[in-house]
């Protein structure tokens, strides 16, 4: 099956410096992405409903920029999160690259919109 680039972009009240702890640490990770995360080197492990993936850190621009690549992803897929403030409103821009199959848009749209309202509940907004 063809996969499909998708970038969404998100406004958030956190700073980037927020942000970029609940992209990275654990015990914020399981507040708004996963069930459980474990961190090794640059190896992150997720669990979902006892489902586990795990992913490896290629890029960490802290507070800039965090870019994985799943352990069983296609050649040249990744996730990346870009975060910055807009010199405009003074809010927090958090921008994500992910990979899903073509057809799935909406349904991989939606997740991350999901994923993301719990983010802004455990950052405060």
């Amino acid at each position: 099956m063809k996969r499909t680039k998708i970038e969404l972009e998100f406004i958030l009240r956190a700073s980037p410096e927020i942000l970029y702890k609940f992209l990275m640490n654990p015990e914020c990770l399981v507040r708004w992405f996963c069930d459980t995360a474990d961190i090794t080197g640059d190896e992150f492990t997720f669990s979902w409903d006892g489902d586990e993936e795990t992913a490896t850190l290629l890029d960490d621009v802290e507070e800039e920029r965090l870019r994985f690549v799943w352990e069983d992803s296609e050649d040249g897929e990744y996730l990346e999160y870009r975060m910055y403030k807009s010199g405009v409103t003074n809010e927090t821009i958090l921008e994500i690259t992910d990979y899903c199959d073509e057809g799935d848009e909406d349904t991989q749209s939606d997740l991350w919109t999901n994923q993301i309202a719990a983010l802004k509940k455990a950052t405060g907004g």
